[in-house]
């Protein structure tokens, strides 16, 4: 295994501690490492707080037995990864721990994998984060803290673009727009803002009645009709509600896991949304008829989902929870068609009629 400073063997470890957040890293090219999995661990009594990176099999849907390289982010429980945010590249991201944020980076070497962890002293100063996200044109990072500052950094220069100290109480969740023009954040206390990245500035505040709170949110990533997902809490009614980004109007209503939710999220080609509830279930809605189409149902059994993301390259989700870790699940929803399976068909079609042209004339008289 490679180490995380120039490839020397890790110590031999104990038990290490539980999955405190996970993603996907979707490199480009193809082999075997294209699709890999990172793993944030805290301590335990006999193991330091730890990233474990793994390959994994999408075809299969199984992860490697054990980690492809594997390295200690400290000495004390402060150190503990709590959320990952992966660059669009894959090949680095960052990992939010109670200190502040710690930049990585992947480097190939012959047949290993290397991560080199980055000297980053405007991402390691900021304190305590909950809310991490990389802009779709990898141009941007921001970071919502627990104190309720919005960072937004240029990507790589770490330059900021916006630095807001009381955008919120404190935040509640994150998400940046397709278009990597808007920043949508919510807060503990309900309220919910849309900033204006490239200007530095906030834009609207989501109008809610005194009796609703915003809680997680998360644009559309189809790229056809731009929308914002945002989930509401009204007396004891839990919506998922759609907004128009191009007034942040509300344009409807939907009641899909009917409990309290905890996190949402998007698949890349933005036909399903999943939810994840503060017991432990799972439903993914087909985005276009806001149907579920697949419930899993005790998949983080009593525990709030803390977090869910769905595999860059199969119908796959990632989720995380703080008392049973990482978990899985191949989703069963219709399959997409793939570029060759279309193009087969075609052909199919094209032989198809040559072969009946053919018989037809083969057996017609031609007077």
């Amino acid at each position: 295994m490679a180490g995380g400073d120039g490839g020397t063997e890790p110590p031999a470890w104990g038990v290490v501690g539980k999955v405190t957040c996970a993603a996907w890293i979707r490199r480009s090219g193809g082999g075997a490492n294209r699709l890999l999995v990172v793993y944030g661990r805290a301590g335990t009594a006999s193991s330091p707080p730890i990233l474990d990176l793994f390959t994994f099999d999408a075809r299969a849907c199984t992860l490697a037995s054990e980690p492809l390289l594997r390295i200690a982010m400290g000495e004390d429980e402060d150190d503990a990864p709590r959320a990952i945010a992966v660059h669009p590249g894959g090949a680095e991201f960052v990992c939010a721990t109670a200190k502040g944020c710690r930049q990585f980076k992947l480097v190939s070497e012959d047949f290993s994998i290397n991560l080199i962890a980055m000297d980053s002293p405007p991402l390691q100063s900021v304190g305590p984060q909950r809310c991490l996200a990389f802009s779709t044109d990898s141009a941007k990072f921001a970071t919502g803290g627990e104190d309720g500052h919005l960072r937004i950094f240029h990507w790589p220069s770490l330059r900021l673009l916006l630095d807001e100290p009381k955008a919120h109480k404190s935040f509640r969740d994150m998400d940046i727009s397709l278009d990597s023009l808007f920043l949508v954040s919510t807060s503990t206390d309900g309220s919910a803002r849309i900033w204006k990245i490239d200007e530095g500035v906030p834009l609207v505040n989501l109008t809610r009645s005194a009796d609703e709170k915003i809680e997680c949110c998360c644009f559309s990533r189809n790229g056809k009709k731009p929308f914002l997902f945002c989930t509401l809490v009204k007396g004891n009614d839990i919506l998922t509600m759609v907004l128009d980004i191009t007034n942040w109007k509300r344009i409807g209503y939907k009641r899909l896991l009917r409990k309290p939710i905890s996190t949402i999220s998007v698949s890349l080609d933005g036909k399903y949304l999943a939810l994840g509830s503060h017991d432990g279930d799972c439903c993914v809605v087909d985005v276009q008829s806001m149907q579920v189409s697949h419930l899993i149902k005790k998949v983080h059994l009593g525990s709030p989902i803390s977090s869910i993301e769905f595999c860059p390259i199969e119908r796959i989700v990632l989720s995380t929870s703080h008392q049973w870790g990482a978990e899985i699940t191949k989703l069963d929803v219709p399959s997409d068609w793939r570029v060759w399976q279309i193009w087969l068909l075609l052909l199919s079609f094209f032989l198809a009629s040559a072969v009946a042209f053919y018989t037809f004339f083969k057996h017609t008289t031609l007077l």
